[in-house]
């Protein structure tokens, strides 16, 4: 976000947001993500001027974490079953700026690839140890850090043979609470990514690796998780790539 001299009468500077490189995000309507095809916008979208509004809003603070909710592997009574991975990194503005105190969360499918969902039901094992949901707000740097397990792929019937990719979802609020913008992480190497059609929605194949974590040996513990560094940058040509909030896949 950066700041523009408009002010208003009263002297206040309202923010005004730096554009995105068009080809950083994925269309609204990428045919070969067929649910696209159904959900797209029929009509120009109508551009709302930002407004006070968001700025301000409630209040995102500690008061509302859980102890565990950063620690996807301590919630339940036992300890789920997968490779145990530490997910950490930086949330930084399109100036480079840290974004403190602002609210990580995350959901992902179990070490088997399936998700703890009525609508999941192809058979892949349920762990009763993991629900695959957390949450956390970043420090005065800008940094969060998750630990959970390495996610499974799993089949999704988009078209023949159709696997996702192992990935976890994001989901950050950025300055303020109207900010919300959801994206996916996925892992290095993976064999799944020429089919996949939502990390190939996004044209720019330099945006696409910003998609992809990089496997960090240095804060990899021995003997207990290996660890992944993912930083988002919320706007600019920098920016991390985002999807429609509606998408759950």
């Amino acid at each position: 976000m950066t700041t523009q001299d408009t002010r208003a009468g009263g002297g206040l500077v309202l923010p005004r947001y730096r554009r995105d490189d068009v080809d950083a995000h994925p269309p609204l309507l990428s045919p070969g993500y067929r649910s696209t095809v159904a959900r797209a916008p029929k009509h120009p979208l109508i551009h709302l001027p930002q407004r006070l509004t968001e700025i301000t809003g409630p209040l995102l603070g500690e008061g509302r974490l859980g102890p565990l909710d950063h620690d996807l592997t301590r919630q339940h009574d036992g300890e789920p079953q997968g490779q145990r991975i530490m997910v950490h990194g930086r949330v930084r503005d399109g100036d480079g700026r840290p974004v403190p105190r602002t609210l990580v969360e995350i959901w992902q499918a179990n070490a088997a690839g399936r998700y703890r969902d009525a609508r999941d039901t192809w058979p892949a094992p349920l762990d009763p140890h993991f629900t695959g949901v957390g949450r956390a707000l970043t420090d005065d740097q800008g940094r969060y850090r998750f630990i959970t397990v390495q996610p499974g792929a799993y089949p999704w019937r988009n078209h023949d043979n159709a696997w996702r990719p192992a990935h976890i979802h994001f989901s950050l609020f950025g300055r303020a609470f109207t900010q919300r913008l959801v994206t996916q992480m996925y892992f290095p190497g993976d064999p799944l990514f020429f089919q996949d059609p939502i990390f190939n929605s996004v044209r720019d194949p330099k945006a696409r690796e910003r998609m992809i974590a990089r496997y960090d040996h240095a804060t990899t513990t021995p003997e207990w998780a290996l660890a992944y560094e993912f930083d988002i940058v919320l706007r600019g040509r920098e920016s991390t790539p985002f999807e429609d909030e509606d998408d759950d896949e």
